[in-house]
């Protein structure tokens, strides 16, 4: 049997993503093995969002062929389909696959000989742009991220994503509820969805045919699913329905993940954001006054063209005075083809580096702040497959990260627990109440 390793890059929906490809490897009658187990076929799923994309594929590319120096290495994702030349010179890279084609990896790889050049199948995004192709990741944890939704019609000044995705377009509410099923049926106990714009959901050949939260009430139906996390929703589209229905929903957790950008109007106009910050006010207060336990999460862009100390600052005390638990921050950093790319006002790599370091600080003290907050409160864990000198970890459902002592039984398990103690570390420490039984 021929053997395929896979490495990826980047967002939960390139989780999902590689899944579903390395599914179709073990339809066609590959085993799909650990990186380091010299593999006949390496897949490497790339992005065009974080930084150093070349650098981080040429790495991964070298340590492939380390461990098998006649692998025969492909390389796919969001980077490859906006820079396919560029990925192609790189030593030891096959070949290149674009956003298209990245489903149809079997078809295309047909001999494994190394050729001279790498061969490129990759066409303009336009053509990609009504074609969904569904993806769920399983097995891999306790979680499964369920992709629902892909591609972007919102044109943000600093992102690749529309360009290395294409428009926005989105699976059937039947299809997905049917995928939900069958990840219950395998023993998954938490979905969490994912889109490049989830909130946009419903889009299908160009036409607004659903909204998410009809999405939102099909999946709330499903048994055997205990929780469902929504993992990323643009304020502007996270509604009061949706807000409400969660509050009150089976299944749905307190969690949100809200992408604000800036505290800065200013910063958001000139990023062509859809919301001003008065907006992602009413959205926290909204969720807070119906969750009052509900975990949110915040993407901020610090150094974007323009943002001088005090918007940077106006930010800052913008984001100490709100409610949220935790910061997803990120260096700004120019992308070709973007707007922002050739805007006055560049920001000092150093000033960059400054200020994202301001706002990891302010992260870590808001998530502290919040599991202090949840100390002493009775919450149902769902611990995951992970080890580490003899601890195990788990979530709860408003996304406390809790720890407790390994026990092989508690994987995939969900226990009723007391939090008890913030560790040192910042992880929550527990004492288990009695079993809880899955409801069948």
């Amino acid at each position: 049997m021929k053997k395929v390793a896979f490495y990826t890059l980047g967002c939960k929906l390139n989780f999902s993503e590689t899944s579903t490809i390395g599914r179709l490897f073990t339809d066609a009658g590959y085993r799909v093995v650990e990186f380091t187990d010299a593999a006949d076929v390496y897949v490497i799923n790339t992005c065009s969002v974080t930084d150093h994309a070349d650098k981080k594929c040429r790495k991964v590319v070298k340590e492939a062929l380390k461990y098998s120096p006649n692998a025969y290495v492909t390389i796919v994702g969001c980077y490859a389909q906006l820079k396919p030349q560029e990925i192609a010179e790189i030593e030891g890279v096959d070949m290149v696959l674009g956003a298209a084609e990245k489903f149809r990896i079997v078809e295309f790889i047909t001999d494994l000989t190394k050729q001279p050049k790498a061969v490129v199948h990759q066409q303009d995004i336009e053509k990609v742009n009504h074609n969904f192709i569904a993806a769920y990741s399983i097995g891999d944890r306790t979680r499964t991220f369920l992709k629902v939704q892909d591609g972007c019609d919102y044109p943000c000044t600093y992102c690749t994503i529309p360009l290395a995705r294409g428009g926005s377009r989105s699976d059937t509410i039947e299809s997905v509820v049917q995928k939900a099923q069958q990840i219950a049926a395998s023993g998954v106990k938490e979905i969490v969805l994912t889109g490049v714009n989830l909130g946009d959901f419903g889009i299908r050949e160009g036409r607004r045919e659903d909204r998410f939260f009809d999405l939102v009430k099909a999946l709330d139906e499903i048994e055997g699913i205990e929780r469902i996390r929504i993992s990323s929703i643009e304020p502007n589209l996270l509604s009061n329905d949706i807000i409400e229905f969660v509050a009150t929903s089976k299944r749905f957790v307190p969690h949100f993940h809200i992408p604000l950008q800036s505290g800065s109007n200013k910063i958001l106009g000139l990023m062509k954001r859809r919301y001003q910050r008065e907006l992602y006010v009413d959205r926290v207060a909204k969720i807070k006054e119906l969750m009052p336990n509900c975990c949110i999460g915040v993407d901020v862009i610090v150094g974007f063209p323009g943002e001088t100390q005090e918007d940077f600052l106006d930010t800052y005390e913008f984001l100490n005075a709100l409610d949220i638990s935790y910061l997803h921050v990120f260096t700004y950093s120019e992308r070709e083809q973007t707007e922002a790319a050739v805007m006055q006002g560049k920001v000092a790599g150093s000033t960059r580096f400054e200020r994202n370091k301001m706002l990891h600080i302010l992260s870590d003290k808001k998530r502290r702040a919040f599991y202090q907050s949840q100390i002493g409160a009775e919450a149902q864990v769902l611990f995951e497959d992970d080890q580490k000198n003899g601890f195990m970890h788990g979530f709860t459902k408003n996304y406390v990260k809790v720890k407790a002592k390994y026990d092989p039984l508690m994987v995939n398990e969900l226990k009723n627990v007391k939090l008890v103690e913030l560790s040192p570390e910042g992880e929550v420490e527990v004492a288990e109440l009695q079993t809880v039984y899955a409801h069948h």
